[in-house]
C-alpha cells in the first residue's frame, strides 16, 4: 500500500519538475521579467523582512535609514534573479554561461592542479553562488581525467529538492561531496591520482557541534567554520579566496584571489580570519550581493580575550 500513498507526491514532483524545465527554456530577458514580478511579490509579501531589516541595521549602524532601504530593495532584486538564474542552469549553453559568468586568474588554480595538488577555495553567498560551479569551463584542464572539480553541500531536508539542486550543480561537470564525508572523499580521490579543486562555502554559521572561530565581522562577533582551514591544511592545499561581483544584470565576474600556496603553514585560525576581513571587504563594498535573508546572529556569540581592543571595534 506504500507505494499508492507516493503516487500523490509523484504527481505534484514531475508536475513541479516540467514546470522547471519549461521555464528553464526561456531566454534570460524573458526570465528576468518574471523576475521583476517575484521582486514585488518579495516586497509586498515582505518575505524574511524582519530578518533582512535586523541584519542590515546591526551590520551597518552608520547607515542612515534611507540608505538601508535601498540596499534592502537591491538585496531583493538580486534575490529574485538569483532565483530564475538558478532555474536556468537546468537549460543553458556552456557558451552563454561563460558570457554571463567571467573567471579571471583561472591559471592560478590550474597551475596547481597540473602539479597534482589539492587545491580549496573559499567562496560565499555573494551575487549567484550557484553559478560558481560553472568553474570549470574556464579550466584548461576540465577534460583531464586526472582532475576533479568538486563542491561541498549540506544535503537538504526535502529529497525532491535535494535531488534537484545536486543535478543544477553538477551541470558543467561538478562534483558535490557531501559536508560530513568531504574529506574523506578527498582523501580517496587524492589515492586515485587525481588532483582536486574544491569550493568551500564558508559563511554559514557553524552547526551545532562543529568547531569555529570566533572574530568581529560586519559589527558582530560572528562564529566562522572552521572546517574549511581544516581540510586545507590537513591536505597542505594552496588556498584561493573567490571574489565574486556584479557588473550588470545577468553578468557576474569571480576574480581568483591566492591566499597562501600551502594552508599547512598557517593556523586555521588565521585562515579563517583572513576569509573573514576579505568577505567583510565584499560585502561592504557591494552589501546588496549578499545572503542577508539567513539568521546568522541567531545565537551570539562572544570575542575571545586574545582579540585585540583594534579589532573588537566595529568595521
Amino acid at each position: 500500500m506504500s507505494k499508492y500513498r507516493d503516487i500523490p507526491d509523484r504527481i505534484w514532483q514531475g508536475a513541479a519538475m516540467g514546470a522547471l524545465h519549461l521555464l528553464a527554456f526561456m531566454p534570460l530577458w524573458v526570465l528576468y521579467r518574471l523576475s521583476d514580478i517575484l521582486f514585488v511579490i518579495l516586497l509586498a509579501t515582505g518575505y524574511r523582512r524582519k530578518v533582512v531589516r535586523h541584519n542590515l541595521a546591526a551590520s551597518f549602524p552608520a547607515k542612515s535609514e534611507r540608505e538601508l532601504r535601498r540596499i534592502e530593495r537591491q538585496f531583493y532584486r538580486n534575490f529574485a534573479d538569483y532565483i530564475v538564474e538558478t532555474v536556468k542552469l537546468l537549460h543553458i549553453s556552456d557558451k552563454e554561461m561563460r558570457r554571463r559568468m567571467v573567471f579571471d586568474g583561472v591559471e592560478i588554480a590550474d597551475e596547481y592542479l597540473r602539479e597534482g595538488r589539492a587545491v580549496v577555495a573559499y567562496f560565499s553567498h555573494m551575487g549567484n553562488w550557484e553559478w560558481a560551479s560553472s568553474f570549470p569551463l574556464w579550466s584548461a584542464l576540465r577534460d583531464n581525467a586526472d582532475v576533479a572539480f568538486c563542491q561541498i553541500y549540506r544535503p537538504l531536508r526535502n529529497q525532491w529538492f535535494d535531488r534537484l539542486m545536486l543535478k543544477i550543480r553538477s551541470r558543467f561537470g561538478a562534483r558535490s561531496l557531501p559536508k560530513q564525508i568531504a574529506f574523506l572523499d578527498l582523501l580517496r580521490l587524492r589515492k586515485q591520482g587525481k588532483a582536486t579543486i574544491t569550493g568551500f562555502m564558508s559563511d554559514q554559521k557553524p552547526s551545532h557541534g562543529d568547531p569555529g572561530h570566533v572574530t568581529m565581522f560586519l559589527n558582530h562577533p560572528t562564529a566562522f567554520i572552521t572546517g574549511t582551514a581544516t581540510v586545507a591544511r590537513r591536505m597542505k592545499a594552496p588556498v584561493l579566496y573567490w571574489q565574486m561581483t556584479k557588473p550588470s544584470r545577468g553578468h557576474y565576474r569571480v576574480a581568483i584571489r591566492l591566499i597562501t600556496p600551502d594552508a599547512s603553514a598557517l593556523t586555521e585560525a588565521s585562515l579563517t580570519a583572513t576569509y573573514a576581513s576579505l568577505l567583510e571587504a565584499d560585502i561592504n563594498a557591494s552589501p546588496s550581493l549578499w545572503l542577508w535573508t539567513h539568521k546568522r546572529w541567531k545565537r551570539p556569540v562572544t570575542l575571545p580575550a586574545s582579540i585585540p581592543e583594534t579589532e573588537r571595534q566595529p568595521g
